[in-house]
C-alpha cells in the first residue's frame, strides 16, 4: 500500500513566492545586462556576455518552473537550479583562477560578487525549497 505523508506546500506558496520574485528580478537584471552588452560590446567579451544571457535564461525558466508548481514545473525548476549552481560555481572558479578568460564580468563571475553573491545563494535556496516541498511516499 502506498501512503502519502502530510500535505506539503506547493513551490509557489509561502516562501516560494519570494523565491519566484527574486528569480524574476534576476531574470530582468541579467536579461537587461546581457542584452545591452551583446548589442553594444559583443566583440569585447563574447563568452562573458553569452554566459550572462544563459544565466538570464536559466533565471526565467526557473521562475516559471517554480510558479507552475506541478510535477513538470518542479522538474524544470530542479534542472534550472542545478544548472545554475554548477554554472555559478564553475564560472566563479574559472574567473578567479584565470581572470583573462572573462575580460568583462558575467552574472556568475566571482561567484556572483557583482550581485552581492545572490547568484551563489539563490540556487541553494531553490534546491532547499524544492526539497522542503517535495511529496514523499512510503510503502508499508
Amino acid at each position: 500500500m502506498v501512503e502519502t505523508e502530510a500535505h506539503r506546500p506547493a513551490t509557489n506558496t509561502g516562501p516560494g513566492r519570494l523565491l519566484i520574485a527574486v528569480y524574476l528580478l534576476f531574470a530582468i537584471a541579467a536579461t537587461s545586462r546581457a542584452g545591452l552588452q551583446i548589442a553594444t560590446r559583443f566583440a569585447e567579451a563574447p563568452v562573458a556576455y553569452l554566459l550572462s544571457a544563459l544565466a538570464a535564461l536559466v533565471y526565467i525558466v526557473a521562475a516559471v518552473g517554480l510558479a507552475r508548481a506541478g510535477h513538470a514545473g518542479r522538474r524544470v525548476a530542479l534542472a534550472c537550479c542545478s544548472v545554475e549552481l554548477v554554472g555559478v560555481v564553475g564560472v566563479g572558479l574559472l574567473s578567479l583562477a584565470d581572470p583573462e578568460l572573462f575580460p568583462d564580468e558575467t552574472v556568475w563571475s566571482g561567484f556572483g560578487s557583482g550581485y552581492g553573491y545572490v547568484p551563489l545563494v539563490l540556487p541553494v535556496l531553490g534546491l532547499l525549497w524544492l526539497w522542503r516541498t517535495r511529496t514523499r511516499t512510503r510503502t508499508r
